[in-house]
């Protein structure tokens, strides 16, 4: 039995990319880039949503949603990887404080959740093209704002109950190793494998839970684009099969983008042991900013609505 008093949980240091030092700062250049164009992009996508009464739909607020957690996996991470790539290794509060926020609990956490949440988003935003693509008449009546709100409650009362224990988990652990953690921030499994405990509850609670969780996220938003793809080609019109699948292209553009390389990511830090550090760092650093990034950008190009608005707040002389 370890005694959890006589063991350190101060600060924490974190290296950036074990193995190319030399070229943080260069590293750092592109991301600062993409990092602005996703606060940029997802800052403009929140303020036509807000402001503009014709976005006041349910996938554009489905949308606002998605944008806001994209804002919250970026900002998690990205500043203090760039804090990291331009002054060299930083020291992390375990805790955390509002002095030092985010502490790297606070870093764990907000990270994990926006994954889950932006999972059960995309889930939500295929439900809601299924019942406008297959039952266009009682979208109104399906989807009305209290359905919206429970919605948006639920999913995200749902990932904040599946990512919590992961803290818990994480804060009891006993430190007596080191405090250096070869990454720009905080995950739970590679807090945990610095512990001097059996972290096999944290392993498999942090693996199979949450991934459970997107898996049927996943299964669910396959369903209802099968669903909706055989309605769209029974559709008489050729113009009305084209725009509908256009209107699902952005869609299915954003769930590639996210799924992909956060599976990827996942899976080799539980099976790729022969998976390089250097290489798993590197596009775990680019799964918490290149999303974020594209996810405006592919709904500014895809969707009509959001691209016309777009044009009249960048261009209003054009737009007259």
């Amino acid at each position: 039995m370890y005694n959890l008093s006589s063991y350190d949980t101060g600060d924490f240091t974190l290296l950036g990319i074990p193995g190319l030092e030399q070229y943080h700062v260069w590293i750092s250049f592109p991301f600062c880039f993409i990092y602005l164009v996703a606060i940029v992009g997802n800052s403009i996508l929140l303020y036509l949503i807000a402001v503009e009464h014709s976005l006041h739909a349910p996938m554009f607020f489905f949308l606002s949603m998605l944008a806001m957690a994209d804002l919250i996996l970026s900002t998690t991470c990205v500043p203090k990887s760039l804090t990291i790539f331009w002054l060299g290794p930083q020291k992390i509060s375990f805790p955390g404080c509002l002095a030092h926020f985010p502490g790297c609990l606070a870093q764990l956490f907000f990270l994990h959740y926006s994954f889950v949440l932006d999972s059960a988003i995309l889930l939500a935003m295929a439900f809601d093209r299924y019942v406008a693509i297959c039952s266009p008449l009682r979208y109104t009546t399906i989807l009305t704002p209290r359905t919206i709100v429970k919605i948006i409650v639920g999913i995200s009362f749902r990932s904040f109950c599946v990512i919590v224990p992961c803290v818990f988990l994480a804060n009891r652990l006993p430190f007596c190793r080191t405090h250096i953690i070869p990454h720009t921030y905080c995950e739970h499994i590679g807090v945990a494998r610095l512990a001097c405990a059996d972290i096999s509850i944290n392993i498999w609670y942090g693996f199979c839970v949450p991934i459970m969780t997107v898996i049927s996220d996943v299964i669910l938003i396959a369903v209802s684009y099968i669903l909706i793809l055989c309605a769209v080609f029974r559709l008489p019109s050729r113009d009305a099969c084209l725009k509908a699948l256009g209107t699902c292209g952005s869609h299915v553009c954003v769930i590639l983008m996210f799924y992909i390389p956060a599976f990827f990511s996942i899976l080799a830090h539980r099976f790729g042991h022969n998976v390089p550090r250097t290489f798993h760092i590197i596009l775990a650093n680019l799964y918490v900013v290149i999303p974020p990034a594209l996810n405006p950008v592919v709904y500014g190009v895809k969707t009509k609505q959001i691209r016309d608005k777009v044009i009249c707040l960048l261009f209003p002389q054009r737009s007259q």
